[in-house]
């Protein structure tokens, strides 16, 4: 039997992103795509934009799984000691406890789309870094260079 109520689902494009560097002095910036406040459920998932040679503080969540799906770039990925280069296709998950980071290899930006289940404070975290905006090249990347168009349906 089917369900009798219908649950609508959020749309987003990425002029709706809310975008954060976590402290100034980071390398890299999180687009939320969405979080715990969005969605209703314990769960962040974002874009993670590298710098040329950025990288995330090494970190570990208590329980959280967190996924990265690399979408441009390349880079070398961390956890626990082993190290692996990572590149655009490339899915990681790192499991809860593992000590791990994300560093920029690459000349150009590295992308990541990033998930993190449960979301263990993620996003609150991000929200209370410093915001950015995304400028032409990651609107590019992120395949919405008409995004600030608006649309004829």
């Amino acid at each position: 039997m089917y369900a009798t109520r219908c649950v609508i689902p959020v749309v987003k494009s990425p002029k709706d992103y809310q975008t954060y560097r976590i402290t100034p002095q980071d390398s890299n910036r999180l687009a939320i795509i969405f979080d715990t406040a969005s969605a209703n459920t314990s769960l962040t998932c974002c874009v993670e934009i590298f710098d040329v040679g950025g990288k995330t503080p090494p970190n570990r969540h208590q329980w959280a799984v967190e996924m990265f799906f690399v979408l441009k770039g390349e880079g070398i990925a961390s956890c626990d000691g082993k190290r692996v280069r990572i590149k655009a296709g490339d899915s990681l998950l790192v499991p809860p406890t593992g000590t791990h980071l994300i560093e920029n290899i690459g000349y150009g930006r590295l992308y990541t789309l990033t998930i993190m289940v449960p979301n263990e404070d993620f996003a609150e975290l991000i929200r209370s870094g410093t915001p950015v905006e995304l400028d032409e090249e990651d609107m590019a990347v992120l395949g919405r260079v008409d995004s600030l168009m608006p649309c004829k349906v």
